[in-house]
C-alpha cells in the first residue's frame, strides 16, 4: 500500500472514530474518551488533511466554520414541508379530534380494511428555525436548507455543519430528507452574550441569525443545537407508524428530545399539555407549544391535507412569553439586603395572560450591555408569574432615547450609595425604611417564623412609630406600645403578641430561611437541616461539606459561609437566642412504621385535600420519592378525580392504586 493510500485509510478511520466520539459527547452525553485524547486525535486528522490535501465532506474539521460565503443559494425540497394548524385551547384540540374520529368511522363503515381509532404522538414544539437535511445513499450529509416556502428554501449546509450534535455521516443506504429544528440553548445564549459586542435579544433570533449568517465563524460561535422529529421524503421502505419513524431517527444517531408521549384521549392530551406548560420555564431551550400528530401512517393518508396544513396534526400553542413595549421610566428600589436595583416602568402590554407594566433591569452593567434607554422600544420576557425581564432593545427605537443615570444617593433615606461589583448598596441598615421593613416582613412570613397577621403595613408602623430597628426588637414590643398604633385594639394587640411569642420554637429550616441568607430558599434550608441537623453545624460547615449536598453549588455554599462570617450577623443571632428563640430540628421523616418511606409514588388527578405542591411535600416528608411517570419501579399511584393515562398504566403494570381516603388511612396507621 502506498503512503498516500495509507494516509487516506488513516484519515477515514480517524474521521469515523471522531464522529463516533462526537455522538457520544453531544447526543448521548456519555463520552468514552477524555477531551485531551479527543484533541490529540483531532490534531492528527488536521495534520493528515494538510499533508494529503484531501478533506472528506463528513470530516469533523468541517464543523469549524472559518469561511465567509458570498450568498445564499435556493434549494428545492424533495418532500414538501408543511405548516401546522394551531389551537390555543383544549376545545380546539377536541374539535380536531372529533373531525378525525368522524373521518375514520366514515371510512370504516364502507371499507373492509378498518383503520384503528386515533392514537396520537405528542412532541414539544421548539421555538427555533426549521432545518431540512438530506443524506445520500452513502449516508453522507449532502444538503441542509431552511424551510422557506415549504417547497423552496435556502441552502445553509455549511452553517448547519457547525451544529456539533448533527451527524455528518450515518449508517444508511438510501437517500432521505430529515426535518428538525435548530435552536440556541439558554446556556449557549448566556455564554455568547458574555463577550458579545452586540448581545443577542432572544434564543430564537440567536438561532435564526446564526443560520442566516454568511460568516460561518459567527455561526460557529453561537454553538447551536438541533432536535429532529420527522422524515418528509425517503427512498427507503415506508414507515407504518410515526413511532417507527422516530425509532429510525434515533437509531441513525440524530439528536432527539426525550419527550415523546402516546395518548389516545383528549383527557390524556390535556394532562400532558398541563405538564409541559408547568416545566416550560425550567427547560434549557424555548418551546412555544406541543405538536399532536396521528401515529398511524395510513390514517394520515386518509385524512390528507388542506391548502396549508396536514389534517392529521395540530400544534397546541402556549401563550406568548415575549412582547415589545416602550420603557417609559426607571424606578430605583431598595431591597432588604440594601441593594439598590432599577425597575423599568413600561407602557402596559398583554403577555402570558397578564397586563405587564414593570420589568426587572438587574443593574447598570445590564442596562449598558443591553443598550436600554428611556423611551426606547424593548423586548420583554415573562416566565410563569415572576416579574418580566427586559432582554433587549429594538435598535430602530434608540434615536430619541434618553440615557438611564444611576442614583448617587439612596432614593429613600438619601444616604450616599456605595458600589460593590456591579451593584449599588445603601449601608444605612438601621434607619433605611425599605431595608428594615422588608427584612421584618420576610422574617415573619409563613414559611419563615410564621408570625400570623404580620403584614407589610404592620412592619411599617413598627418601624416608624415604635422605632423597631432590628429583628430582635420585635420580641421586646409591649402591649401598651401596640395600643398606640392606628387600628390596634385589645384583640389585635393580643393576637400579634401571641403570634410573636408562638414563633419562638420554629423548625430549624424555617429559622434558617427567616435569616435571609442570600441564595438560600426554603428547600435549601430544609436540605441544610437534613444534612447538618443543628444550627451550629450549619454555621461551621465548610465549602466542601456544603457542596456535597445535592443542588447546593459553590455559589450557594459561598453565600452561606460569607453570611455566618459577619460579626453583625453573629451578634443578631446571639441576640435572638438570648431573647428565647429556640429552633427545633425539623421532623423530616415520619417515625415508626411508614409504608411510604423509600418508596416511589406517582400522583394523578385532582385530590380534594391536597394541592400539587402540598401532596409532593407531604410524600417527601414521609420519605417517599415522588415521580412524574409510572414505571415498573413505581410502588404506589395515588389517584384523585379525573385521572389520566398514568392510572391506566398503573392498572396495566399491576401497581397498587390508592385513593385519597386509603392514603390518609395508611399514614394514620
Amino acid at each position: 500500500m502506498s503512503i498516500e493510500d495509507k494516509n487516506k485509510t488513516s484519515m477515514e478511520l480517524l474521521v469515523e472514530e471522531l464522529n463516533k466520539y462526537a455522538y457520544e459527547y453531544y447526543v448521548l452525553d456519555n463520552p468514552s474518551i477524555s477531551d485531551k485524547e479527543y484533541d490529540k486525535k483531532y490534531d492528527e486528522l488536521v495534520k493528515l488533511e494538510k499533508e494529503t490535501g484531501i478533506i472528506l465532506s463528513y470530516s469533523p474539521t468541517q464543523r469549524v466554520g472559518d469561511r465567509v460565503l458570498s450568498q445564499f443559494e435556493k434549494y428545492q425540497h424533495r418532500g414538501r414541508l408543511w405548516s401546522l394548524d394551531k389551537g390555543q385551547n383544549i376545545n380546539a384540540i377536541r374539535e380536531w379530534h372529533n373531525r378525525n374520529l368522524k373521518a375514520i368511522l366514515q371510512y370504516n363503515s364502507i371499507n373492509e380494511d378498518k383503520l384503528p381509532m386515533p392514537t396520537y404522538i405528542l412532541t414539544k414544539k421548539f421555538d427555533g428555525l426549521s432545518i431540512n437535511c438530506t443524506y445520500d445513499e452513502s449516508g453522507i450529509l449532502i444538503k441542509a436548507a431552511t424551510r422557506g416556502t415549504g417547497v423552496i428554501g435556502e441552502d445553509i449546509t455549511e452553517q448547519v455543519k457547525t451544529i456539533k450534535s448533527l451527524p455528518l455521516r450515518i449508517k444508511n443506504n438510501y437517500l432521505f430528507e430529515i426535518h428538525g429544528e435548530a435552536i440556541m440553548t439558554k446556556r449557549a445564549f448566556e455564554e455568547y452574550n458574555k463577550n458579545a459586542l452586540i448581545p443577542l435579544k432572544n434564543l430564537r433570533n440567536g438561532a435564526a441569525g446564526a443560520l442566516r449568517n454568511l460568516n460561518l465563524r459567527e455561526t460557529a460561535k453561537r454553538n447551536l443545537s438541533a432536535y429532529f422529529y420527522d422524515i418528509k421524503y425517503s427512498e427507503g421502505e415506508p414507515f407504518e407508524t410515526y413511532t417507527e419513524m422516530l425509532a429510525f431517527i434515533k437509531e441513525m444517531g440524530f439528536p432527539m428530545d426525550d419527550y415523546i408521549k402516546r395518548c389516545s384521549s383528549i383527557e390524556e392530551i390535556e394532562e400532558e399539555i398541563e405538564y409541559i406548560n408547568s416545566i416550560r420555564s425550567k427547560l434549557d431551550y424555548d418551546i412555544d407549544g406541543i405538536v399532536i400528530a396521528i401515529d398511524h401512517m395510513k390514517t394520515r393518508e386518509l385524512l390528507g391535507y388542506t391548502i396549508k396544513f396536514p389534517k392529521w396534526a395540530i400544534a397546541y400553542k402556549f401563550e406568548a412569553e415575549e412582547a415589545t413595549t416602550i420603557l417609559q421610566e426607571v424606578e430605583w428600589n431598595v431591597g432588604r439586603s440594601g441593594r439598590v436595583t432599577p425597575t423599568a416602568l413600561l407602557e402596559p402590554v398583554e403577555l402570558s395572560g397578564a397586563t405587564v407594566k414593570r420589568a426587572t433591569l438587574n443593574n447598570m452593567d445590564d442596562i449598558q450591555r443591553k443598550g436600554v434607554k428611556i423611551g426606547s422600544e424593548v423586548y420583554i420576557r415573562r416566565s410563569n408569574d415572576v416579574i418580566p425581564e427586559i432582554i433587549g432593545v429594538v435598535e430602530d427605537s434608540l434615536q430619541n432615547g434618553k440615557d438611564i443615570e444611576p442614583p448617587s444617593k439612596c432614593p429613600y433615606c438619601h444616604s450616599e450609595l456605595i458600589q460593590e461589583g456591579v451593584h449599588l448598596f445603601c449601608e444605612n441598615t438601621l434607619s433605611c425604611k425599605p431595608q428594615m421593613v422588608k427584612s421584618i416582613v420576610h422574617f415573619a412570613s409563613r414559611e419563615a417564623m410564621n408570625i400570623e397577621g404580620f403584614s407589610e403595613k404592620t412592619a411599617e408602623q413598627f418601624f416608624e412609630q415604635l422605632n423597631i430597628k432590628s429583628i430582635g426588637d420585635l420580641y421586646r414590643v409591649k402591649k401598651e406600645e401596640l395600643l398606640t398604633l392606628e387600628k390596634f385594639g385589645e384583640k389585635k394587640a393580643n393576637n400579634i403578641l401571641n403570634a410573636i411569642e408562638g414563633s419562638k420554637t420554629p423548625e430549624l429550616s424555617s429559622f434558617i430561611y427567616a435569616l435571609g441568607i442570600p441564595n438560600v430558599g426554603k428547600k435549601t434550608a430544609k436540605d441544610l437541616v437534613k444534612s447538618f441537623k443543628t444550627l451550629d453545624n450549619i454555621k461551621n460547615a465548610s465549602i466542601e461539606e456544603l457542596t456535597m449536598i445535592k443542588d447546593i453549588g459553590e455559589k450557594v455554599a459561598e453565600s452561606i459561609i460569607e453570611f455566618f462570617k459577619q460579626e453583625k450577623i453573629i451578634n443578631s443571632l446571639n441576640e435572638l437566642l438570648e431573647l428565647g428563640i429556640n429552633p427545633v430540628t425539623d421532623t423530616l421523616e415520619v417515625e415508626g412504621d411508614n409504608p411510604f418511606k423509600d418508596k416511589t409514588v406517582v400522583v394523578t388527578g385532582s385530590l380534594e385535600n391536597y394541592g400539587r405542591v402540598e401532596i409532593k411535600e407531604k410524600l417527601e416528608s414521609l420519605g417517599a420519592k415522588v415521580s412524574g411517570s409510572v414505571s415498573k419501579k413505581t410502588h404506589y399511584v395515588l389517584v384523585g378525580k379525573e385521572p389520566g393515562s398514568k392510572y391506566d398504566k398503573a392498572k396495566e403494570l399491576g401497581i397498587r392504586i390508592l385513593n385519597e381516603e386509603e392514603f390518609n388511612q395508611m399514614i394514620k396507621n
